[in-house]
Order: C-alpha cells, then structure tokens, then sequence
C-alpha cells in the first residue's frame, strides 16, 4: 500500500507539476500501443504528461486522475479527452470498455490489487495494460546523486518502486521495453522539477530546504553541471506492456 503523505502530496500541484515535470517519448507509447486502436484510458492522468501521447493513437482517449487541480490542468491543455475525477480503485467507466490502460508514473501509488481488478474490469478481453516510469541514467552521475536526495534507499538502474512490475493478478507477464531519451534543462527548472516531487513535497520546509541546498551543491561540484545555466539531463523511460489473461 502507498505510503498516503507522499500520494497525497500531488493533489494541489497541478501547474508545477506541468511546468517542471518531463514528458515521455514517443517511442514509449508506441511500445504499449503499436498501432492506432479504439479507446485509451490513461489512469492517474495527472496533468496530461502521457495523455497527449494518446491522441494520435486512439480514437478516443479518456482521463482519471483524484486532483481537481491535475485536472483543470490536462483540461486546458488537451480539452479533446474526456476527463474524469476518479481513482484506480475505482474507475468511472464501463465494463469491457478500454482497449488499452496506461499508468505513467503513477502505479505505485495504487492499492495493487484491487486497482488490477478495477482496470482488468474495465478493459476488452485481452486489454492492454502498459505500466511507465522515468528515472534517472545511472551511468548520469550527478542526476543520480540528486535522485538519491529524493529516495535514499533508491539503488542503480531501479526505478523508485521497482518491485510493483512483478507479475500481477489478471494478467500474463508484461514485455519490457525500455527507451533511454535526453531532454536540454536549465539549472532553474530542474532544480524546480525536484520541488514536485513527493519526497520534497511532503517534506517540512526546514528539511525541504536541506534537500534543495544539497542538490544545489551536487550540481556546484561536479564538472558536467558546475558553472552552467543549462544542461543536457539522459533520462530513461521503462515501459511493462501486460495482456490481460
């Protein structure tokens, strides 16, 4: 079960979160959807950061995302895709309606099992399922210096809740895909992208500033960030496609 400070920490961090957080790559949703079908459901949408990938994708494209304020976001941005409050465990949509699920960054914050059955319930018979989370390059030394600020316990080349992509209830074992990508970043905004996570979030406003002045300090002393406004920041993208059984 998901730890409920740090979930809950997201709900009134719509802008932020859009304005800081990276997107995913194409070649991810290509990987969960290979080609175009009838309706996509992506699940604690957020502010839309996967959505948009689905719009040329499918013929229909729906939301569930529990914030308000994540909502209002992908609301503005993508007003095409239907968008619902709602959570995993509970999805406001019909039986048997879903060609494809896809949860970005968000799985393992659900409840497991009876999010399995929430979204095993919802999808066609032999439904898609495709789970995605970004993370840190370990061969990036100083991004993963600052990723262990955020998640301590974190090791090399696992994602933050690496252990959830095992196999689930209602499903056969996922296809692994991972897709390593780059995105040019100023020092302003991945500092600021850090603040949006729920490590940070959650965190007391002494201990927030702690962490913030110690990933300012990794980035002052290591050669490929120090001195420099802007940066290229390697990113990988690991994508777990599940049939429904």
């Amino acid at each position: 079960m998901a730890d409920q400070t740090l979930a809950k920490s997201f709900l009134n961090a719509g802008e932020d979160y859009d304005r800081y957080r990276p997107g995913f790559p194409e070649a991810a949703a290509v990987a969960v959807i290979p080609a175009h079908l009838g309706t996509a459901l992506d699940l604690g949408a957020g502010t839309g950061k996967f959505t948009e990938l689905l719009i040329k994708r499918a013929t229909r494209v729906v939301a569930v995302e529990p914030s308000e304020q994540m909502l209002d976001v992908l609301r503005a941005k993508l007003p095409a895709v239907e968008s619902y409050i709602g959570s995993a465990e509970r999805i406001p949509v019909a039986d048997a309606s879903v060609d494809v699920v896809t949860v970005a960054q968000a799985f393992h914050w659900f409840d497991r099992d009876p999010a399995c059955a929430e979204i095993r319930r919802v999808l066609v018979p032999g439904g898609t399922l495709g789970l995605l989370w970004n993370h840190s390059d370990s061969a990036c030394a100083w991004d993963r210096a600052c990723t262990r600020v955020a998640h301590p316990g974190l090791s090399d080349g696992l994602t933050a809740d690496d252990s959830v992509t095992a196999t689930l209830p209602g499903f056969e074992e996922p296809r692994f895909v991972q897709v390593p990508w780059q995105e040019r970043i100023s020092r302003a905004d991945y500092v600021a992208r850090w603040l949006t996570v729920s490590s940070f979030l959650a965190a007391s406003v002494d201990e927030r500033a702690r962490m913030v002045a110690e990933v300012e300090s990794i980035l002052d002393a290591d050669p490929e960030t120090a001195g420099r406004d802007e940066f290229d920041l390697p990113q990988i993208t690991d994508v777990y496609v599940y049939r429904a059984s």
